[in-house]
């Protein structure tokens, strides 16, 4: 038998490296702690908009840090949520069936669905009523559309439209994906096409000289801690919010480089559903 080899405990801090968003932490509101998310088949009443893709639109950058979308597979189909719906940046990735109902003028004919990947925030407008622009005012129910997504379920002139939503699983080609940036001292990492859920609630990472250590999120999807890890092989561990659990060892090899992505194993999915 080999000899046993002792794992030094070490701990991930969340200092040095923070820069959390002004948006962000605007959104970070006591007043949705204790909303949740209904049932994968369970309906609820929203409105949704939209906003046209441009350079510098939802489809290229957003809250959530994942940058260009058809890097992350994320592609057009995307949303920014409200504030009750975007639970301080946890439900990044997650992904929403959508279908505008009950608008004769504006909602495409039998009202197909659409599936769209929550990459944003739509921050509230308290200046405005919530029927009148303030459309993503707490506790508004809102989606702010990229505007290939929104022509799937309705017409472009129209405003605002009446939608209907639910949880759904996310589909994705290919293995999580994890960016790396930071500094010597301090290592990030950018979650991003996670199948299943698609909302990662908890991150843990291994060198191959420390025993598993917990991140924190700094926002949206990025994940840090205080440690140095260079000269190691990296091993994550990734939990969503439907408790499921998924590791994936040695991802980065030993000479990995900031600025980097690398690929590890993907969530199975245990349920499907033949859109409408």
């Amino acid at each position: 038998m080999g000899a046993i080899q002792f794992q030094p405990t070490a701990m991930c801090l969340i200092l040095m490296c923070s820069f959390i968003l002004p948006e962000l932490a605007a959104a970070a509101s006591d007043d949705d702690d204790d909303w949740e998310f209904p049932d994968e088949d369970q309906w609820k009443s929203g409105t949704a908009t939209y906003t046209k893709d441009t350079n510098d639109s939802i489809i290229t950058e957003g809250a959530c840090g994942y940058g260009d979308f058809h890097k992350t597979s994320y592609g057009e189909y995307s949303a920014g949520l409200s504030t009750i719906l975007f639970k301080k940046g946890s439900s990044c990735g997650a992904c929403f069936e959508l279908r505008c109902v009950n608008h004769i003028l504006y909602c495409l004919s039998g009202s197909p669905s659409i599936v769209v990947t929550a990459t944003d925030f739509c921050p509230p407008n308290y200046g405005l009523s919530a029927d009148y622009g303030g459309w993503c005012n707490f506790p508004q129910e809102h989606f702010e559309m990229s505007e290939a997504a929104f022509t799937e379920i309705a017409e472009t002139r129209a405003d605002i439209v009446p939608v209907q939503y639910r949880r759904v699983s996310c589909y994705r080609r290919g293995g999580i994906r994890y960016t790396l940036t930071g500094n010597r001292n301090c290592i990030q990492v950018l979650i991003t096409n996670v199948g299943s859920d698609g909302e990662v609630v908890a991150v843990k990472i291994k060198g191959t000289r420390t025993g598993w250590m917990p991140m924190a999120r700094n926002w949206g999807q990025y994940w840090q801690c205080t440690i140095n890890l260079k000269g190691q092989p990296l091993s994550f561990e990734v939990t969503t919010s439907n408790g499921i659990t998924l590791a994936s060892y040695n991802v980065a090899h030993t000479n990995w480089q900031f600025g980097q992505t690398y690929e590890g194993k993907q969530f199975s999915i245990r349920k499907t559903r033949q859109l409408n």
